[in-house]
């Protein structure tokens, strides 16, 4: 009968297997550094994302005063509605042109902010209607924007 064969076992040399501490901790530090860099990304988005947001609304409001016009068509073009900027509602009284006013103003720093002012000025038969409100949280926002609209009526 044949000898069973024995093997001796050989030496392996030893090496390091897996990662160091220091590698871990390198690692963690530049994803974290990725995970601030998207943060900041989103609040600089939001941010503008508001910005834009605002801007339309002020272009929606301009709109909606020259809609007001346009149904008392006479007393714009007769200078009725002619205001240097107004920024608080003018209040309730006689007449539809001051209702429309209040009303415009009103919605106005509902949806632009307490800051928000306007402005219509009419000639024979253009009429220029401009807001204006406080944007300073944008990315390099002025405190102070403007949008002026010009429309026949």
């Amino acid at each position: 009968m044949a000898e069973p064969m024995t093997h001796t076992p050989l030496r392996v040399a030893q090496t390091e297997t897996g990662a160091s501490l220091l590698e871990v901790l390198i690692s963690v530090l530049i994803l974290s550094i990725g995970i601030l860099g998207i943060a900041a990304l989103q609040s600089v988005s939001l941010r503008n994302t508001a910005s834009a947001e605002a801007r339309s609304a002020a272009v929606i409001q301009s709109y909606a005063m020259f809609d007001m016009m346009r149904a008392n068509r006479a007393a714009a073009l007769n200078g009725d509605y002619d205001q240097n900027y107004m920024c608080a509602p003018p209040g309730l009284g006689a007449g539809r042109v001051n209702e429309d006013l209040d009303l415009w103003i009103t919605q106005l720093q509902e949806s632009l902010g307490a800051s928000a002012c306007g402005r219509i000025q009419c000639g024979v038969i253009e009429c220029e209607v401009g807001v204006r409100w406080d944007d300073s949280r944008a990315t390099a926002g002025e405190d102070e924007q403007e949008v002026i609209t010009v429309s026949r009526l």
